[in-house]
């Protein structure tokens, strides 16, 4: 049998949860921020880190005596929220930026509390993990999706017709976002059904030599990062204040062409780097 974590054998030592007494920040922390968490790049937003944790903190406290609010009631919330973010997008001018925008912020807060108040109550599941990933396909979906929507003009602001070539371009970039988050999952699910272990992160590293640098330099680049949710919501913002300056939607458009594009080229480079490196090994 393995060694526990230092983190396991301060949560198996810790005393029950009395949900009705608000722990301090510190007591909190402890808890729900563990040693190295933050610093795991692999599995920490950089919103997260930067300033997304300290807010999550103060609300998780709040929540941490709310019985009536459950780990996976807070994820369903965070899911609705994102879909809401694409049908935000929709909305004609840059209002719909907005809030857009607005709600991918509350989405990475309640995607930061669920997770935080699931520990605290130690109500972790594996029912809380499927959900977390079924909200974050759903929510880069539905953003992306709404921005080709976006894109089609479909309240008729900038013309008579709608341009659903624009829509369907928009829901190309979504089926990318799917497939690369698709792509890194079914790594573990193979691996599971082979009866073998988690992938480590040292097994990420392409074997060939050359493919290994293209990985570096596009991690330099970090360019496939447009199409996650938080990123892609600021990328749209961006557009929908240069079509507000400018007038019309040329900016949106050009959005949607290039997040298609990534999600599409993104989607060819991700599976070609799982398959040549050790995580099926």
């Amino acid at each position: 049998m393995s060694k526990p974590s230092t983190a396991e054998s301060r949560s198996a030592t810790r005393p029950p949860v009395d949900l009705t007494v608000r722990p301090s920040i510190e007591e909190l922390r402890a808890v729900i921020h563990p040693e190295g968490m933050l610093q795991r790049r692999s599995a920490e937003h950089w919103a997260g880190r930067l300033y997304m944790r300290k807010i999550s903190l103060r609300i998780t406290r709040v929540l941490s005596t709310v019985t009536a609010i459950t780990p996976n009631g807070l994820t369903y919330l965070m899911m609705f929220t994102g879909i809401l973010a694409g049908i935000g997008l929709v909305i004609p001018g840059i209002a719909g930026a907005i809030v857009g925008a607005v709600l991918i912020q509350v989405y990475l807060l309640l995607d930061c509390v669920d997770g935080e108040v699931a520990r605290w109550r130690r109500q972790t599941s594996l029912t809380g993990v499927y959900l977390d990933r079924v909200g974050h396909y759903m929510s880069e979906a539905a953003l992306l999706t709404g921005l080709g929507l976006r894109a089609a003009d479909l309240f008729h602001r900038n013309g008579l017709h709608s341009h659903w070539a624009w829509a369907f371009l928009g829901t190309l970039a979504a089926l990318g976002a799917i497939l690369i988050k698709s792509e890194t999952d079914l790594v573990d699910v193979a691996r599971a059904r082979s009866g073998m272990t988690a992938v480590e992160d040292s097994a990420s590293v392409p074997r060939s030599s050359s493919v290994a640098k293209a990985r570096r330099v596009a991690s330099l680049l970090k360019f496939h990062r447009l199409v996650g949710a938080v990123e892609a919501s600021l990328f749209i913002l961006a557009a929908g204040i240069a079509d507000q300056v400018h007038g019309g939607l040329f900016f949106t458009r050009l959005a949607v062409v290039v997040l298609a594009a990534i999600a599409m080229l993104q989607t060819v480079l991700h599976l070609l780097s799982i398959v040549l490196s050790s995580r099926l090994r």
